[in-house]
């Protein structure tokens, strides 16, 4: 005999597609907030121990290819600031000898600005020596990409810097880069001061194609 159950008490249904939905608006509004704010009007506070921590923390879930970690960073802490600085005015000297005075102070003053600051490295020879520079400096950008992403969802202003400065003796030798790694870029973080009007995004069919069919061969 068949028993039939009626008006059996069920768990209430979870709205996973809802769910997902919501997720999908909170990163398409989080990756569209993200805005580069330029170090000189990042002011204090920056993020604390525990938002630290998270903000790196974000970095370890960039796509890496053999799990090389081919990148690094290094905190420039405010008690460093001003060796920095010499960096950056001896940085400055190597490539022009006839810098000014007031050139080299506004060379050292790039390395005062915004509270938290921290220095991109790129291994081009850690482990495997078949994943070329190439993919090691995308997987960086992806973990600098979660980074700022995630200074956004916190509140805070963020940016990347590069320059000349990067490739010099100087710079390399005080942050102590082998003879494989790179300075990529220098990331800023601070409370913004001031913000400037988005600018205009690149629509999809800017950057988007997609494949046609393949020629045919007339011969």
């Amino acid at each position: 005999m068949t028993t039939v159950l009626r008006n059996r008490p069920t768990q209430a249904t979870f709205d996973v597609d809802g769910v997902e939905r919501e997720c999908a608006r909170t990163a398409a509004d989080l990756i569209h907030a993200r805005q580069t704010v330029l170090p000189k009007r990042l002011l204090a506070p920056g993020p604390d121990a525990d938002q630290l921590q998270t903000l790196l923390g974000a970095a370890a879930a960039a796509p890496d290819h053999g799990q090389l970690l081919p990148w690094r960073f290094v905190i420039v802490p405010r008690s460093e600031r001003g060796s920095l600085a010499e960096v950056f005015a001896q940085a400055l000297c190597e490539r022009d000898a006839s810098a000014t005075p007031e050139q080299l102070d506004q060379a050292r003053e790039k390395a005062h600005r915004a509270p938290f600051l921290l220095l991109v490295v790129v291994d081009g020879q850690r482990g495997d020596p078949a994943v070329d520079l190439s993919e090691r400096i995308l997987s960086a950008g992806c973990a600098v990409q979660n980074m700022l992403l995630m200074a956004t969802a916190m509140g805070f202003g963020s940016a990347l810097t590069s320059g000349k400065a990067l490739g010099a003796t100087a710079l390399r030798q005080r942050f102590g880069l082998s003879a494989g790694e790179h300075a990529l870029c220098f990331m800023s973080v601070g409370t913004v001061a001031a913000r400037r009007p988005a600018r205009a995004r690149p629509t999809v069919a800017d950057y988007c194609s997609t494949l046609g069919p393949a020629p045919v061969n007339a011969n």
